[in-house]
Formats: structure tokens, C-alpha cells, sequence
């Protein structure tokens, strides 16, 4: 089994297309796709068949029907937004696009046409904060959840210049029918500790959620409750060494497709920090970290959970690791250059 990889270069402009061995985990390159404008934030749609782009510095968002036979992207269109996509998702069914715009203090949602491209004008346009980092539907195509990162602090590492959040966790309910954000009661579930709030990734069969605190270099775990879409706090775990207090914020997250293991990056102190997920509570406990390529904004896991390729936005190469089915320990395999500023990593579908 062989599965396609796509990497948005940012400062290349353009998304490489890889190809995966489910086996060994190893890379070939497979062709490339330029997109003008600061390729960012990658999504799939549900069926697999198509691919979006945020372009970060010309606010746009592409649309590209991917080939299953050669993984390659044929262009569907690309519409203009009012602010920089910083995060990109499509609800269960792949009829809405969701977006959040971390500078623009907003989030969007757009229609899906039945040729797979997103339409404009959105149906959505809501303001929030500034810092608002990423969007994503439940299970149960509900509920939806807006993390805002924290302001600066003297620990923690960040861009000149950037616009800094509330500490805060937006609730909104979603029409699945209509693509309708409707805030939830309350809306705006602020933090009681510093922690920055950054992505986040559902449990694939338990109501908990589990955030990448930005600032707070932590993931905290919440209880979904499915019948109101409130999130109750349950658990919060460091993602760095105890007694490090070098400059460092938390980036993506993600869990193993049998929930088994959940990853976190470090920037900063440069690691990938592992979690075994528990089966009946969903509580973590550490793993510890892993060493790996500067600054790691982006990673990715593959279809089967056996692999974790980490991106080094400043390195501009992509260090691979096997996962220990047992244990979830990474071990370092290969690294792979792959050009200036990878932001995102996203491997799926099938090569053969």
C-alpha cells in the first residue's frame, strides 16, 4: 500500500506531491503544483477527491481535484477572501469549507459546488478575536470550536509583529444542512491558566477533545458533551521536559487513527512530543519527546497510524519516524529536503 503526501511551501509557493510506502515509510518525490501566494493551510475533502489551499499572503483559497491515479492537482478555481486563512476544514458531509483567520479575528464558512470547489460569497463571516487558529467540526457534524492563543509572555516564542489572542475557546453549533454558525451558551469559554489554546483533534469514538496549548506548552483534554457542545476541562499535560524553561510554544496535534497515541510539536525546543491516549478514560501520560528538525509548525500521520513526518519551517526538511504500534515511542528513519518553509503535511489516498 502507497499513499500520496502533499506539502504546502509557503515561501516556494507551490505544494509538493510525494508519494508514501505504507511499509517502509519511505518518500519519492512525485511532481509539484505551484500556487501563488503563500500556500498555508491544507485540507481534504471527505471522498478524498479534492484538496484546498489558503493562500496565506494574497488571501485566497484554491480548490484542486486530485488525480487518483498520479496524485497530481488539476486547479477547480480560486476564490478571494477578506482576510489570511490560517486553518482549513470541511464538515462530515463535504458540503461546507470552514476557515479560521488567525489575523483577521474571524471565522468563514464557504458552500462546496458539486464539482468539489468552493463558491463565494461565505455563508459565514463571524467575527471573534484576534489569535482565532483553527475550526473543525464533531462527529457528529454539530459542533464546532474556535481556539484563540494568549498574548506574549516571557517564556514563550513568537513571530515579530504577531497579533496575540484572548486565552479563549469560541463554541458554536453547526447546521449541517445550511453551513450556519450559531454561537453556543456561552460562547466564549475562557482559560483559568495561561495556556494559549492553538488546534485541536476529536477522539475518533469518545466525546474528548484534545487542544495544543500555544503558550501554555501543554495539551489539555475536555469532555464533549454531545448534547449541548460544551467542553469541560479534564485533564492538562505538559508537552516539554520538567524543569525546561527555555523559549517554546506548542504547534498542530494530532491522534493516531485508533486513538491510541496523540503527538504534539514543540518549536522551539524542537521535538515531537508523544502521549499513550487511555482506552476507557482518555487520560494521557507522557511518552516524552523526541528530537527534530527547526521550527516544527507542521507534521503529519499517515492513513494507518504507522508513521509521523515532522516539517522544519526553518530547516525546510522533513525528518520521518517509525511509530511503535505497541508503545507509540518514534523512531527517527530518514530526512527529507523539501524547500523553504513547510506549513502544513498532509498524507491520504491510496498510489497503489
Amino acid at each position: 500500500m502507497a499513499y500520496y503526501m502533499y506539502v504546502a511551501l509557503q515561501d516556494d509557493d507551490k505544494v509538493l506531491i510525494l508519494t508514501m510506502d505504507g511499509e517502509t515509510g519511505r518518500l519519492e518525490p512525485k511532481g509539484e503544483t505551484p500556487v501563488v501566494g503563500g500556500p498555508s493551510a491544507v485540507a481534504l475533502s471527505p471522498d478524498g477527491r479534492t484538496l484546498y489551499v489558503g493562500h496565506r499572503n494574497s488571501n485566497e483559497l484554491s480548490s484542486f481535484r486530485i488525480d487518483p491515479a498520479s496524485g497530481e492537482l488539476a486547479a477547480l478555481g480560486t476564490i478571494s477572501l477578506d482576510a489570511s486563512p490560517t486553518y482549513l476544514s470541511t464538515d462530515c458531509r463535504g458540503r461546507y469549507l470552514l476557515s479560521a483567520h488567525y489575523q483577521g479575528a474571524r471565522v468563514g464558512v464557504h458552500s462546496i459546488g458539486d464539482d468539489g470547489a468552493v463558491v463565494a460569497p461565505p455563508v459565514e463571516w463571524i467575527e471573534t478575536e484576534n489569535g482565532a487558529h483553527s475550526i473543525l467540526v464533531d462527529r457528529s457534524n454539530r459542533y464546532a470550536f474556535v481556539p484563540h492563543i494568549a498574548r506574549l509572555a516571557d517564556n514563550v516564542m513568537q513571530p515579530p509583529g504577531d497579533a496575540y489572542g484572548p486565552n479563549a475557546i469560541y463554541q458554536f453549533r453547526f447546521d449541517e444542512n445550511t453551513g450556519n454558525l450559531t454561537p453556543n451558551s456561552p460562547l466564549k469559554m475562557e482559560m483559568t491558566e495561561f495556556l494559549g489554546p492553538r488546534h485541536y483533534c476529536y477522539h475518533p469514538s469518545k466525546d474528548i477533545v484534545y487542544f495544543s496549548d500555544e503558550q501554555g506548552c501543554s495539551v489539555t483534554g475536555y469532555a464533549l458533551d454531545s448534547a449541548t457542545g460544551q467542553l469541560t476541562a479534564f485533564q492538562t499535560i505538559a508537552t516539554v521536559p520538567e524543569g525546561y524553561s527555555g523559549r517554546n510554544t506548542c504547534s498542530q496535534i494530532q491522534i493516531s487513527p485508533p486513538g491510541e497515541f496523540l503527538y504534539v510539536p514543540n518549536r522551539g525546543h524542537n521535538s515531537v512530543a508523544g502521549f499513550a491516549v487511555d482506552a476507557d478514560s482518555g487520560r494521557l501520560t507522557a511518552l516524552g519527546q523526541v528530537a527534530t528538525e527547526p521550527v516544527p509548525s507542521a507534521f503529519g500521520l499517515d492513513p494507518q497510524g504507522k508513521f509521523l513526518y515532522a516539517a522544519g519551517s526553518e530547516s525546510g526538511q522533513l525528518a520521518a519516524y517509525r511509530i511503535n504500534g505497541a508503545t507509540g515511542e518514534l523512531t527517527p528513519t530518514e530526512v527529507y529536503p523539501v524547500g523553504k518553509r513547510p506549513m502544513w503535511v498532509l498524507i491520504t489516498g491510496s498510489a497503489g
